[in-house]
C-alpha cells in the first residue's frame, strides 16, 4: 500500500537496456537478388523472440549484409545474437557479425533477438533494397486479430474464434498459440484445439500473416481452463490463507497480535507476514525494535492473559507471535522485509546476494526469536522498475537473490515474495526474470490491488482491485486475471501464485457520477491518509452502491470509493479455486471487523 506497503500498479517502469549491442552498421551493396524474412518464434505476453533470415536469391556471393526496420513505439529489442544491432528512436540496424556476412547463391544465414513489447517490423530493408527481392519500399505487417473467444469447452478439447486482422495486401494465415507455443496454423478465424488435460489452465492468442509472409503482433490472450480433472482446486490443506500483520499497527490503530484471537481470525488463516524489516546497506535490518521485541504488553492487551515484565526476554510483538503460535500450533510466520517505504535498499542487496542473504539469515534465525519465524517473505517495489524509487540493478537480480535466500534459509524454511500485478504490455512483470526465480519460492503474493487510485487526482474513478477488465477501464493489462496469466504464461506455476485482497478501499472526492469513470476533484479524505480508507469503517459510512469487475464500488455524497466486501471476496475466492491457485493473502488484518468478517470470506471461500 501507499501507507508504506503500496504502489499503483500504473506507476512508471524502468526501460529495459539493449545490452551489448555495438554501433550502427552502414548498408553494404545493394542486394535486390536477395530476402530477408521475420520471424517470430516465441511470444509470452510483453516480450518475444525473432529472428530475421537473410537468403541469397542470386547467382553470385552476398559479402556483407545489413538488415534495417522500423519498430512501433514501446517495441524493442532487448538481446541480440549473430548480429551486431543498434537503435536510432524506433529505426534498427542490424549488420552480419564477422563470420556470416558471406552468403553463397542459394544459402541463407539467420540472426535472432529477444525483444520487448507487441508490435511488429515494417519498412524494413536489406542492403538499401526491398526485404522480398522487388522494389516495393517497406511492406506494413497486418494488424493483430481479435482477442480470441472460447466456447465448447471440456476435458480435452476447446473451440477458438476471433476477428480478422487487416493488411494492405491480404491475410494469407494465422497462427494459433498455447501458452506462447505455436500448435497450429489455419486460414480461417477459428479452431478447434484438442488432446488437452483435464482440469488445467491454458492460454490462447493469434497472430496473422500476411501474403508476403509478415507476421503480425500477438492478439489479446483468452484463458481456458478446461473441465473435470482432480487438479483444481488445490487440496485445502495446501491452501494458503495468508494475513500481513504490522509492526506500526500497535500505536495509532491499537491492532495488536491478540485481536487475531478475538476476531477469530488466527483460526481461519494458515501464515502471517509480519511487515516489515527493513533493507539498508544492503543486508537485512530490523524495523522497529520497540515493537518488535521491546514494548511490554499489559495482561489484558496480551495473547496469553499475562502481563509482560519489565525483565523477561522477548516481548513487544514477536513475543505476543511466539504466544500466537502456542495456541494455534498450525500457524507459521514469515518475517516480511523491505514494503513501498524500504524497498530502495534492496539495489545494494543486489550487488551481493549471499551477503545479504547471510544477514537476513543471521536475524530471522536469531536465537531471541527463531522458534517465532518459519521463513523469509521479501517485499521488493520493484526490481528493475520504479516504486517510491527506481531500481536499475538488472532483468536477474530479482532471481539471484532469491536463489541466494533459499541456498541460505534451506528447505525447511519459507522463502516467498510479493510481485507486482502489472499485467499490462511493457509492464513491471517484464522488468525482472520472475518466471526463473520461481524454481526458489514457496510462492508470489501477487499484489492484484492499487491498480487505480486517488493518486490520479481527478479521476476518472475505477476500483483499485478489478478481477477482470471491463468497458472504459483506464489501463488495459491492470486487472487480477491479467496479471495471472501473465505469470502463468511466463512459466510460473498456478499453485505457486496467491491471488491478494486490500482490506480496505481507495476514494475521490468531488464525483457525482455513480458508475465508474466519473471525474473528480481530488482524494477523499481517510482516516489516516487522503484517498484510503479501512473496510470496517467503509461498509458503514459509505455502503456499496454497485459493483463492477468482481469487485464493489460505492458512491456517497460527492464521494466515490471502491472496496472489497465478503460478497466480491467470495466470487475472487471462487475464481482462484477455478484458477488452480494456490491461494489468497491480504493487506492487512487491521482493516477488516471486529468479528474478521472479510478473514472468513476469505476461508470459506477457499475451503
Amino acid at each position: 500500500m501507499r501507507f508504506r506497503h503500496r504502489a499503483a500498479a500504473g506507476f512508471a517502469t524502468l526501460l529495459l537496456p539493449l545490452a551489448g549491442l555495438v554501433g550502427l552498421a552502414s548498408n553494404a551493396e545493394a542486394a535486390t537478388n536477395a530476402t530477408a524474412t521475420y520471424t517470430k518464434t516465441q511470444d509470452w505476453g510483453t516480450g518475444f523472440g525473432a529472428q530475421w533470415t537473410v537468403k541469397n536469391t542470386g547467382t553470385s556471393t552476398i559479402s556483407s549484409w545489413t538488415v534495417e526496420w522500423d519498430f512501433p513505439s514501446g517495441t524493442s529489442v532487448t538481446s541480440a545474437w549473430d548480429a551486431d544491432v543498434t537503435s536510432s528512436g524506433t529505426h534498427w540496424t542490424a549488420r552480419n557479425k564477422s563470420y556470416n556476412g558471406s552468403i553463397a547463391p542459394g544459402a541463407s544465414v539467420s540472426f535472432g533477438f529477444n525483444g520487448a513489447g507487441s508490435g511488429s517490423p515494417s519498412h524494413c530493408t536489406l542492403n538499401g533494397g526491398s526485404c522480398d527481392g522487388t522494389t516495393l519500399p517497406g511492406d506494413t505487417a497486418p494488424s493483430a486479430p481479435g482477442t480470441p473467444t472460447a466456447s465448447d469447452i471440456t476435458d480435452t478439447s476447446v473451440k477458438l474464434g476471433w476477428s480478422a486482422a487487416t493488411d494492405d495486401h491480404g491475410i494469407k494465415d494465422y497462427d494459433v498459440l498455447r501458452d506462447g507455443t505455436k500448435v497450429a496454423t489455419v486460414t480461417t478465424t477459428s479452431y478447434t484445439d484438442s488432446g488437452l488435460t483435464a482440469g488445467t489452465d491454458y492460454s490462447y492468442t493469434v497472430q496473422a500473416r500476411d501474403t508476403a509472409d509478415q507476421t503480425g503482433p500477438v492478439s489479446g490472450s483468452v484463458a481456458v481452463h478446461t473441465t473435470g480433472g482432480g487438479t483444481t482446486p488445490p487440496p485445502s490443506g495446501d491452501t494458503v490463507k495468508l494475513g500481513y500483520f504490522t509492526e506500526w499497527g500497535i500505536y495509532g490503530r491499537n491492532y495488536n497480535v491478540k485481536n487475531l484471537v478475538t476476531s477469530g481470525s488466527a483460526a481461519k488463516i494458515t501464515h502471517i507476514n509480519y511487515a516489515f524489516g527493513n533493507v539498508t546497506n544492503g543486508k537485512c535490518a530490523i524495523g522497529d525494535s520497540y515493537a518488535d521485541y521491546d514494548k511490554a504488553f499489559t495482561a489484558d492487551q496480551s495473547v496469553s492473559g499475562v502481563a509482560d515484565t519489565w525483565d523477561q526476554p522477548l516481548r513487544g510483538n514477536f513475543n505476543q507471535l511466539r504466544e500466537l503460535k502456542a495456541e494455534y500450533p498450525h500457524l507459521k510466520v514469515l518475517w516480511s522485509f523491505g514494503g513501498w517505504t524500504w524497498s530502495g535498499g534492496f539495489g545494494a542487496a543486489a550487488q551481493n546476494p549471499a551477503a545479504f542473504a547471510q544477514s537476513c539469515y543471521d536475524l530471522v534465525e536469531d536465537p531471541r526469536w527463531a522458534d517465532v519465524f518459519d521463513g523469509i517473505d521479501i517485499d521488493w517495489e520493484y526490481p528493475n522498475a520504479c516504486g517510491l524509487s527506481c531500481d536499475t540493478s538488472g532483468n536477474a537480480a530479482f532471481r539471484n537473490l532469491m536463489a541466494a535466500l533459499r541456498a541460505k534459509f534451506g528447505s525447511n524454511n519459507l522463502v516467498t515474495a510479493a510481485v507486482t500485478a502489472d499485467g499490462s504490455a511493457g509492464g513491471k512483470i517484464e522488468a525482472a526474470d520472475y518466471a526463473g526465480a520461481a524454481q526458489y519460492v514457496d510462492w508470489y503474493n501477487v499484489m492484484t490491488y492499487d491498480f487505480f487510485g486517488a493518486w490520479d487526482a481527478k479521476g476518472p474513478t475505477a476500483p483499485h482491485s478489478p478481477l477482470t477488465a471491463y468497458s472504459g477501464i483506464p489501463k488495459a493489462g491492470f486487472t487480477t486475471a491479467d496479471a495471472m496469466a501473465k505469470y502463468k504464461a511466463i512459466g510460473v506455476p498456478a499453485k505457486k501464485l496467491l491471488i491478494g485482497i486490500g482490506f480496505y478501499g481507495r476514494g475521490w472526492t468531488g464525483v457525482t457520477q455513480d458508475a465508474p469513470g466519473g471525474t473528480a476533484t481530488g482524494p477523499a479524505a481517510g482516516t489516516y491518509e487522503q484517498g484510503i480508507e479501512d473496510y470496517k469503517v467503509l461498509k458503514s459510512s459509505c455502503p456499496v452502491t454497485g459493483t463492477v469487475a468482481g469487485t464493489a464500488y460505492a458512491h456517497c455524497g460527492g464521494n466515490w470509493w471502491s472496496y472489497d466486501t465478503p460478497a466480491t471476496i467470495a466470487t475472487k475466492m471462487t475464481w482462484a479455486r477455478n484458477q488452480g491457485l494456490g491461494g489468497a493473502f491480504f493487506w492487512e488484518f487491521s482493516g477488516d471487523t471486529g468479528n474478521g468478517e472479510l478473514v472468513n470470506a476469505i476461508s470459506n471461500g477457499l475451503s
